[in-house]
């Protein structure tokens, strides 16, 4: 197929993009500014209610867990400012840029391609009919009230070591490795207090139960044109992510794998999106590669999360945004390469929980050589909640440099120069 997808000719569409946003995220100014330099106009949406949206200056409120009421406000918004895109920036927003998008006729992924890119068990099941190597994965649920007894009994039954996961949620909410029937049981104990204050009013929530999978971790960056997979970006994990908690750190490419092995990830990412019916915009895959080949862990219908694109440069200084735009408007993305210079990204961990008070050494940190820039994200007096329940770092610290290896030890020296207080959060005095 060649990049005008679905038929539609994507030379005479407005040059305005709907951004479907969430509170918390950290990508909105990157899209606006690529936008500028492409002259698009885009019109943020932002998951909430559309009166607190309003408030805060946002032209749409949407709910994304209500897609089919989404896609009516969207259609009727359009029919006074026509749109020629639709992205979403986070996966919440992916059902319903792909629903919105098939209801006004614009380039997009299926709505059940998105849908089994954010439903990780339906993911597994497709995987599994396509032959892609995929952890086993069971569906089971909590129920409410409490079932321990149930828990006890499954947790006999259970392979070890296995993984405990929501779902749905992404960066690794939720996900415990567990090595043995007591592990499992406070595991899944913790996990249904976790979701439980996600989801108050729920009388059964699902849950994973999936085979670990040994190895070194990757991820892939790419972009679907018309149903074929363009690879952007692969990026090696050097830290080990073993648990019991995944928390992400360091993002290094390009990779320092044998090309056979890269070749190999590659042809498993572009199955695997072949596989869940993705076609169209942004591709974001984690892998784990060892002696059986690489094994997909996650593929997503969007983009890489956090700040986390700005180690990603093509062509002489486009942004990873600038062409995910480009792509979605039909323009030609052929002749962006990657940069040749090695690059990567801290995303700082979270120490401990509580509230942060202080954050020093960031200016010796962007002092030290090949660092560009340490950004704390996480702000001051607020509270900080680490994984697995939750849903951000602390910053992250970018680098460029001649060698995938330099680029790391840079960014370890920088992560070390920085120091923070972080108070313990006091409960709450109860009045007599």
């Amino acid at each position: 197929m060649n990049e005008h997808s679905n038929q539609i000719d994507r030379a005479g569409l407005p040059r305005r993009v709907l951004l479907l946003l969430t509170a918390r995220t950290y990508r909105a100014y990157a899209f606006i500014s690529a936008a500028k330099q492409l002259n698009i106009d885009i019109i943020q949406a932002i998951d909430m209610e559309p009166q607190l949206a309003e408030y805060w200056n946002y032209p749409l409120g949407l709910q994304y867990d209500d897609p089919d009421s989404c896609v009516e406000t969207i259609v009727k918004f359009a029919d006074s400012q026509p749109l020629g895109a639709i992205l979403a920036v986070d996966d919440n927003g992916v059902r319903v840029a792909a629903q919105a998008s098939q209801a006004l006729g614009l380039p997009h992924n299926p709505p059940m391609a998105a849908e089994a890119s954010r439903n990780k068990y339906r993911m597994r099941q497709l995987l599994s009919q396509a032959d892609v190597l995929s952890p086993d994965a069971t569906l089971y649920h909590f129920s409410h009230p409490n079932s321990d007894h149930k828990l006890s009994a499954l947790a006999k039954k259970l392979k070890y070591p296995c993984i405990i996961k929501p779902t749905s949620l992404n960066g690794s909410r939720g996900v415990i490795r567990v090595n043995q029937p007591k592990e499992f049981i406070t595991a899944a104990t913790r996990l249904r207090g976790f979701l439980a204050t996600l989801y108050p009013d729920f009388k059964q929530i699902p849950y994973l139960v999936e085979s670990y999978i040994p190895g070194r971790e990757v991820a892939v960056e790419g972009i679907m044109v018309g149903g074929q997979l363009r690879i952007l970006a692969l990026f090696d994990k050097p830290d080990p992510l073993e648990g019991p908690y995944f928390e992400e750190t360091l993002y290094i490419t390009p990779s320092r794998l044998s090309l056979d092995t890269q070749s190999a990830i590659y042809e498993s990412t572009a199955k695997a999106a072949s596989a869940i019916g993705l076609q169209e915009g942004p591709v974001h895959a984690e892998l784990r590669v060892n002696d059986d080949g690489p094994w997909i862990i996650e593929i997503a219908g969007r983009s890489i999360g956090g700040l986390c694109a700005a180690t990603l440069k093509f062509g002489i200084d486009t942004s990873l945004e600038e062409l995910i735009l480009r792509q979605a408007f039909g323009m030609d993305i052929s002749s962006f390469k990657r940069e040749s210079i090695a690059s990567g990204v801290m995303m700082i961990p979270i120490p401990e929980a509580g509230l942060l008070k202080e954050v020093q050494g960031c200016e010796e940190a962007e002092e030290l050589p090949l660092i560009e820039k340490a950004e704390i994200t996480a702000k001051l007096n607020n509270l900080l909640t680490p994984l697995p329940e939750g849903d951000s770092y602390l910053g992250f610290i970018f680098a460029r440099g001649p060698s995938p290896a330099l680029v790391e030890d840079a960014l370890r020296k920088a992560h070390a120069k920085l120091r923070f207080k972080i108070a313990p959060e006091l409960p709450l005095l109860k009045n007599h």
